[in-house]
């Protein structure tokens, strides 16, 4: 099925048996909460396994002058010591490579270190505490050479492009920008960002003559399988991947990591299985961070709050042999209205781990520095920021020129407001106490760009009336196997007890994963071809017209017969494949999913302190498959910008090029005495231009601009315009 037009009229919209949107509770949620679901670490395989714990360099660049592994090999319990000294060949990194997910990640390949904390070496011993103990004794000699580890002091370039184009340009903005009556000129700075899962990357794996098996904590399964091929010089098929329940990613997990790899490697030396876990100290330099951001805005404006040019231009940095960058100006190319534009990103390499996705790339901090220019833009011109934003509402997507599939901006922030209260907001800083409090309202849009992308998936429905369905996707803790489970559900009339999703294998049919926001499109998508495609065979083989059939009870129903689901298939099953791909309806129209949030904050004008009091978003993302898991999302990633606006910092030590708070005691996430209760409202809609789902993704919406509400919010409340995050309280002091 590949989506070449809008999708029509299916069992879905009309929802028959009340699966599709019911806040149906999580099918794996036992499991998780008994303990019998399996993470990777937890996995048994029969044999025994080796332990294997990962020893970091110290220094982020140079080379490694002298190891001598005989004092770890001599320890008790060690089996092997792997290192650039006796390591297998392996493939070559190459940013030739597309997708960047499948590259070859060659560890312990020569002398050389390129980032604080790469692996030097793999110490595996029979017990987790003696490989521990013995990495100790892992004492490299380093010949450290000069880094770039600061973005201030690097050399910034174009780079090449990726998901987007780095650079977009519409009409004559440096011109409309210099004759605007009204102009504001801001430059915002996040920091970096952690992932901060609280499961940590960990691997068992072992071999099968000449095929390994991994089980690992990756989002991707099919990348995981070709990046381990490419690495280890191995065909795909000689690789098996499980990743049947993972512990959050965000992104961070897009990628496997040295605890794959090198695990993969020490199996085949020893011949038995090899299991190794980073530690969330290691996690903050071997796997990847989100980047700081530097972002310049530059909004024109007509007296009456007209945009007339909008230009926003982001610095981002990669790591010295990488292409990625953050697409922090993406969103600001479709979501106001003005006639001339121009986005700009460009990147510094540095001598630091590398940078990559964090969930919402480019949103999460692009749209903390747009949704503040335009609050400082409104009250420049002495507009509500929710007026401002009407009065540059666009009708088509300004830079592609194409209608947007569905967009309900307009609707989210005045039903937005209307529930928060937000005409009691006193629009001049500064003029709200509660004793010592100083009290303020903010708001801002939120917007994610919407993706669809190609999988598969088979279904069998068996002698006992049981639909199985199968697909290389993934969980990350956002209820995949549930919405799953209802979308199969629905299609056959099944209770969802008779029906069981099978996930996480390389061995099922291929799909391209959690990310983006496209894991539950793309996945449901297939699903629903397959299940088509199984209604279509049991109607003919009930003798029944598919288009008139009716599935429910397990039985079908159609020109005055009746059948069970079960007889149909008999003792063999019956099954089907599905498959979906994108097509041109993301060419010919523009499709993001929209919101708009709302926070309420009171300041400590004595400490600093910002305690946020409520929360609200409303939220336009096409039929909502589940509305407790979509809820949960939501909330969780609106939590999450809260972080981003208050708490959240990667503190890199600029003289060694490493992350000096890299735990979870010093790197500080929201905390429930944090975080008040928080609303969270969907607005009806459908986007049959999107999927056949008709669906949108929702797992990065909440987190997009919800910081920057929170930051506008210590404005109203202060009148302390603060552009570096996190708002922390020595900088709200220095304002006040």
């Amino acid at each position: 099925m590949e989506m070449t037009q809008p999708a029509p009229p299916n069992a879905l919209d009309e929802n028959r048996h009340g699966q599709i949107g019911r806040p149906m509770d999580r099918v794996d949620g036992v499991l998780k909460v008994t303990g019998r679901a399996p993470y990777a670490y937890e996995v048994k395989e029969g044999t025994k396994p080796a332990y294997g714990w990962i020893v970091e360099a110290s220094i982020a660049k140079g080379r490694i002058a002298e190891l001598d592994p005989r004092p770890a090999e001599q320890a008790p319990g060690v089996l092997l010591v792997l290192s650039h000294l006796n390591v297998p060949p392996q493939g070559r990194y190459s940013t030739d490579v597309q997708p960047r997910f499948e590259r070859a990640v060659p560890y312990l390949n020569d002398d050389r270190i390129i980032a604080y904390g790469e692996p030097v070496a793999l110490v595996v011993a029979e017990t987790l505490e003696q490989a521990r103990a013995a990495a100790a004794l892992v004492k490299p000699r380093y010949e450290p050479v000069p880094g770039e580890y600061a973005m201030h002091a690097a050399k910034a370039e174009k780079p090449a492009a990726n998901v987007s184009e780095p650079d977009t340009a519409v009409g004559d903005f440096a011109g409309a920008f210099a004759t605007a009556p009204v102009r504001l000129d801001v430059t915002y700075t996040t920091p970096f960002h952690i992932h901060a899962q609280m499961e940590p990357h960990a691997t068992l794996a072992w071999w099968e003559g000449d095929k390994v098996v991994i089980h690992c904590s990756t989002q991707m399964v099919e990348h995981a399988q070709k990046r381990v091929a490419s690495t280890l010089q191995i065909p795909p098929e000689k690789v098996r991947i499980v990743s049947r329940y993972i512990g959050g990613g965000f992104g961070g997990k897009l990628p496997v990591f040295a605890d794959v790899i090198l695990s993969a490697q020490a199996a085949r030396k020893l011949g038995r299985p090899v299991k190794t876990a980073l530690t969330r100290q290691q996690m903050f330099h071997i796997t990847t961070h989100r980047s700081r951001t530097v972002q310049r805005l530059r909004l024109g404006a007509s007296r009456d709050g007209v945009l007339q040019a909008i230009g926003h231009e982001a610095l981002s940095h990669s790591a010295r042999y990488d292409d990625f960058f953050e697409t922090a100006a993406a969103q600001t190319r479709t979501l106001y209205a003005a006639a001339n534009r121009m986005t700009q990103h460009r990147v510094c390499r540095l001598d630091l781990p590398r940078a990559d996705s964090c969930r919402a790339p480019g949103e999460a901090v692009g749209l903390l520095a747009l949704e503040c220019a335009m609050d400082e833009l409104a009250h420049e011109l002495g507009l509500d920021p929710i007026e401002l934003r009407l009065r540059n509402e666009p009708a088509q997507d300004p830079e592609k020129h194409v209608p947007y599939s569905t967009r309900q901006l307009v609707q989210c922030m005045q039903e937005g407001a209307r529930r928060f209260g937000w005409n009691r907001r006193n629009p001049k800083p500064a003029q709200v106490r509660d004793g010592r409090w100083l009290v303020g309202m903010g708001m801002c849009a939120t917007t994610r760009s919407n993706y669809l992308q190609t999988a598969r998936c088979k279904v069998t429905l068996d002698g006992s009336g049981v639909l199985t369905a199968r697909m290389a996707m993934t969980d990350i803790g956002t209820g995949t196997y549930t919405i799953l489970t209802q979308i199969a559900a629905e299609m056959l009339g099944l209770p969802p007890g008779q029906v069981r999703i099978l996930l996480g294998d390389s061995d099922f049919p291929p799909t391209s994963g959690s990310g983006g926001s496209f894991g539950a499109a793309t996945s449901g998508s297939a699903l629903y071809d397959a299940c088509e495609k199984l209604r279509a065979a049991l109607a003919h083989s009930a003798g029944m017209d598919p288009a008139q059939a009716v599935f429910d009870g397990g039985r079908i129903q159609g020109g005055g017969k009746t059948a069970h689901l079960a007889s149909l298939a008999g003792d063999g099953g019956l099954s089907a494949d599905g498959e979906i791909r994108s097509g041109d309806m993301a060419k010919k129209y523009s499709q993001q999913a929209y919101g708009a949030q709302f926070a309420e904050v009171a300041v400590d004008s004595q400490s600093g302190e910002v305690r946020l009091r409520r929360m609200l978003g409303v939220f336009a993302a096409g039929r909502i498959l589940n509305l407790k898991t979509a809820t949960s999302q939501v909330r969780g990633g609106m939590i999450w910008g809260v972080g981003n606006a208050l708490h959240e910092e990667g503190a890199l030590d600029h003289r060694h090029g490493y992350f000096a708070n890299h735990d979870l005691a010093e790197y500080h996430v929201a905390a429930h005495a944090d975080i008040p209760p928080i609303e969270v409202v969907f607005l009806p809609e459908v986007d049959d231009k999107a999927n056949p789902l008709k669906i949108k993704g929702v797992g990065e919406l909440g987190i997009s601009g919800a910081g920057a509400a929170v930051a506008n919010a210590v404005f109203n409340a202060t009148g302390v315009r603060i552009r570096d995050y996190p708002l922390t309280l020595d900088k709200v002091l220095r304002g006040l």
